[in-house]
């Protein structure tokens, strides 16, 4: 297919109220072609939590018109002479959150060397919202097409249908990545906070990596069959359950909290590590920051972090991982069309776990 027989267009955030259902389809222009690049044929985009935070300018005022969406997978139609990966047109591709980094470039840094681009210091290029090296705007997937440089686009293994990788490259790297960092394997027992697009991940991928012991914590009672489905072992509903710090101190290595939300119980949730252990935390709330309880985490050696996505490599290894031990992402499919319902409707919290935009044409 040459270069110009398809069209860039997408639904468009034109302001804030974009969030309530008022995004606009529009033509955009994609960054300038390189040789490095790769064009996409959209067939799935995943409706991540951070699509909605940037449509409301909820962590900062949104480059507006915006086209969100980062977790794209699609057919590979044009394809650089300078790609990287062995990508051919009419592979099955995906992009995840980022797009750019300064890999390959003058200001090439340790961490880009290292594997590690999601914490490059010269340019985390989202893959919406953010800037491309060239200084061109980026665009996400709720579109037709997406242009990438080719370092970002990650081949997607046939065992893995399409709709169900999709949100893998969000959702699931984002909680595979501190998982597989912090020692997520046989021996440990970890806690998951938050069943939701995020959590669901942290219960299957714990489990896959070959945790002892998976703890999914929520507030409400009202997910435990599907966290119990999931693979978790046990479950606590901290609305519901009485005396839950107390009765469940210090059983975990590992808490990954996939939650937005600085009212969070911080030091209930640091009485159910045993000493020595992490907690890693995924959610950027909007509405104020996390109180750090520091004698808590004196008093039992407790590191307390964060994480961000994950690398192009490390994006590989967890869909092996996930084609081998048989993940599968909790997805209901949404027509294209019908995006701007379907961000109502994520907003709302009706997703159980994923919405997955579906290009039908």
């Amino acid at each position: 297919m040459a270069a110009t027989d398809y069209k860039f267009e997408g639904w468009m955030g034109l302001d804030p109220k974009a969030v309530e259902g008022n995004m606009v389809w529009k033509e955009f222009q994609p960054k300038t072609w390189e040789e490095t690049d790769v064009d996409i044929r959209i067939t799935h985009s995943g409706i991540c939590g951070s699509d909605l935070h940037t449509l409301r300018s909820g962590w900062g005022p949104t480059m507006y018109p915006c086209c969100v969406g980062h977790e794209i997978v699609g057919i590979a139609v044009r394809v650089g002479s300078q790609a990287e990966g062995d990508i051919k047109v009419g592979d099955r591709v995906g992009v995840g959150a980022q797009n750019d980094s300064c890999q390959g470039r003058k200001g090439d840094c340790e961490e880009c060397a290292s594997g590690l681009e999601q914490y490059c210091p010269n340019l985390m290029g989202g893959t919406y919202n953010s800037k491309h090296w060239n200084g061109d705007k980026s665009y996400g997937g709720y579109a037709l097409y997406h242009r990438s440089p080719s370092r970002f686009v990650i081949k997607i293994p046939d065992a893995i249908p399409p709709a169900m990788a999709a949100p893998m490259l969000c959702g699931g790297i984002t909680t595979y990545s501190p998982l597989r960092h912090n020692g997520c394997g046989p021996g440990k027992k970890v806690g998951i906070i938050g069943v939701g697009g995020l959590g669901h991940f942290g219960i299957m991928f714990a489990k896959a990596l070959g945790a002892d012991k998976v703890v999914a914590i929520s507030r409400k009672a009202n997910k435990k069959e599907d966290a119990l489905k999931l693979g978790a072992d046990a479950y606590i509903a901290t609305d519901e359950d009485e005396d839950w710090a107390n009765k469940n101190s210090r059983s975990l290595d590992l808490i990954v909290s996939t939650v937005s939300s600085s009212k969070m119980p911080i030091s209930d949730y640091i009485a159910l590590l045993k000493p020595s252990g992490n907690f890693v935390q995924l959610g950027a709330p909007e509405d104020g920051a996390l109180t750090i309880p520091a004698h808590l985490l004196i008093f039992k050696r407790i590191k307390f972090g964060g994480s961000l996505i994950g690398s192009p490599s490390e994006i590989r290894e967890m869909l092996e991982l996930a084609a081998e031990k048989n993940v599968r992402s909790w997805v209901q499919e949404r027509p294209m069309a019908d995006a701007n319902q379907a961000v109502v409707d994520m907003d709302a919290g009706k997703a159980r776990y994923r919405y997955v935009l579906v290009n039908e044409q």
